[in-house]
């Protein structure tokens, strides 16, 4: 026997409104987003779990539009900020109060390149009550009903919690407008809660600037870095913020290492701009690369790095010496459905000199005595922690046919998605092992290396970071990243 069809109540229904002030319509979005996150989540404190209710409770994202009728060219040295051609260009919106700076630049950009006003109104999206609840910090939705949730609320829906926008296969959204950014608000909304899954940190802790690592001894220094910095009243970070949300603002701050580490412990070294530092360790292996980046590209971060070990490849290299990332061979395979491995990755010269630079500030070093502790080539990155096990000649011919210099398993999947999130990139990698010259990673072998070398490699990101930070955001973001249809929002 069929259920009866239960009626839809949401919040009362507005009309869109335009505006010229991308203030004024950051206000009207919050304003519309609270309403309804607000419907939902009252509307769930409410229902009686062992009662079925007579009614279905949907509310739906707000959603910017501006619309644009003329070919002239916008300046062709922007990489964002401007739509394509002309058309009416909309995006779903959550969470704007996490993304409220990002999209002022955004939407001052547009209202001035274009000379439109932004129409601010309601979506066709409806909010999934996972996500309601979570934007109010309320917790997961695990009451024990005896009907399913789904039966009476929304759920994230897999058709728009997709990347067909930044992966460029559809440059229709389903209504038939462009899209204006490029992410949904539920594919955003979905990153969120994976990165409060894998992190055990909250994402409006998150800063601009991201450094991945493959070993927890970088966590380490980066505490210790962090506290100096917080002793220093003039360095402009504020807090440091630990796995479990756990923040503080003195250097002699106390910080309780939990029983249980998430699976990709995170850190962070805040600014009251957003301009501190985020350490990610992603432990060893792509797939676990991909996985925090396929996340923390919601955020828009300005660049983001990996400084972990490699394995050496040249007879020439030592233990501790730099591996400066201007190719990757991308034997991973993690993102071979969504970036095919015949699209090359290219260096972006911005952060490349950035790098190069911070590694002399921190040794010292100058000009060709650079060379000594840093080479610039390709990495190789492959999905088998224990190639060396298997037969080794062809993997062989491949990496001195590519003429690699170093190999890892985490570097090209962090630059690939990079290249695919349109979030500037970077690799410096430290050679921690030479496999294919006797020098193997074991026990007791290495523990100079790591007390030696860890602290300098790290503040050698560090420092990248902040050299970059002062570039101004229309270099970082440059056009090399930008495809044939792209969105307006970077």
């Amino acid at each position: 026997m069929n259920k009866k069809k239960l009626s839809i109540q949401t919040p009362p229904s507005t009309a869109p409104e335009y505006f010229s002030s991308s203030v004024d319509a950051l206000d009207r979005i919050t304003a519309l987003y609270s309403e309804a996150t607000g419907f939902l989540a009252q509307k769930l404190s409410t229902i009686d779990a062992s009662v079925e209710p007579s009614e279905r409770f949907r509310a739906f994202y707000p959603e910017i539009r501006i619309k644009t009728t003329t070919f002239a060219q916008i300046d062709s040295r922007l990489s964002y900020g401007h739509v394509m051609r002309p058309g009416v260009y909309a995006a779903t919106i959550t969470r704007p109060d996490l993304f409220r700076e990002y999209l002022i630049e955004q939407l001052d950009l547009l209202i001035e390149n274009h000379k439109v006003d932004v129409s601010v109104g309601v979506s066709e999206t409806p909010i999934p009550i996972h996500f309601a609840m979570q934007a109010a910090q309320s917790g997961p939705v695990d009451l024990p009903m005896e009907f399913p949730l789904r039966d009476v609320f929304d759920v994230p829906d897999l058709a728009t919690t997709n990347d067909d926008i930044i992966n460029g296969v559809n440059s229709f959204e389903t209504d038939g407008f462009f899209p204006l950014a490029p992410f949904t608000a539920q594919r955003v909304d979905y990153s969120l809660a994976r990165l409060q899954h894998y992190t055990a940190t909250r994402a409006e802790h998150f800063q601009e600037h991201v450094l991945f690592t493959n070993y927890q001894f970088y966590v380490d220094e980066f505490e210790d870095y962090a506290r100096e910095m917080l002793a220093d009243k003039n360095s402009g970070y504020t807090s440091f913020v630990a796995t479990g949300n756990q923040e503080i603002t003195d250097a002699s701050g106390e910080i309780e290492v939990p029983a249980k580490l998430p699976q990709m412990p995170t850190y962070h070294l805040k600014r009251p701009d957003g301009g501190g530092i985020t350490l990610v360790n992603i432990g060893v292996g792509p797939s676990n690369a991909k996985t925090a980046t396929d996340h923390i590209a919601v955020l828009r971060p300005h660049v983001w790095l990996m400084v972990g070990h490699c394995a050496g490849l040249r007879n020439s290299q030592s233990l501790g010496d730099f591996v400066l990332a201007h190719a990757y061979v991308r034997e991973d395979h993690v993102l071979d459905d969504d970036l095919p491995s015949s699209v090359p990755i290219p260096p972006l010269a911005e952060v490349q000199i950035a790098l190069e630079t911070a590694v002399g500030d921190i040794t010292a070093l100058k000009g060709f005595e650079l060379k000594s502790v840093l080479r610039t080539g390709t990495v190789a990155s492959v999905d088998n922690r224990n190639w060396e096990l298997r037969e080794t000649s062809g993997p062989i011919k491949r990496l001195s046919q590519s003429r690699a210099i170093a190999l890892d398993m985490e570097s090209a999947a962090i630059a690939a998605n990079g290249f695919r999130f349109r979030v500037p990139y970077g690799t410096l990698l430290c050679v921690s092992d030479k496999p294919l010259h006797g020098e193997l990673k074991l026990p007791g072998m290495a523990s100079d290396f790591y007390t030696t070398q860890v602290a300098r490699h790290l503040k050698i990101g560090i420092r990248t970071m902040e050299i970059l930070r002062d570039m101004p955001l229309e270099r970082l973001h440059s056009r090399k990243l930008r495809s044939f249809e792209e969105t307006a929002f970077r």
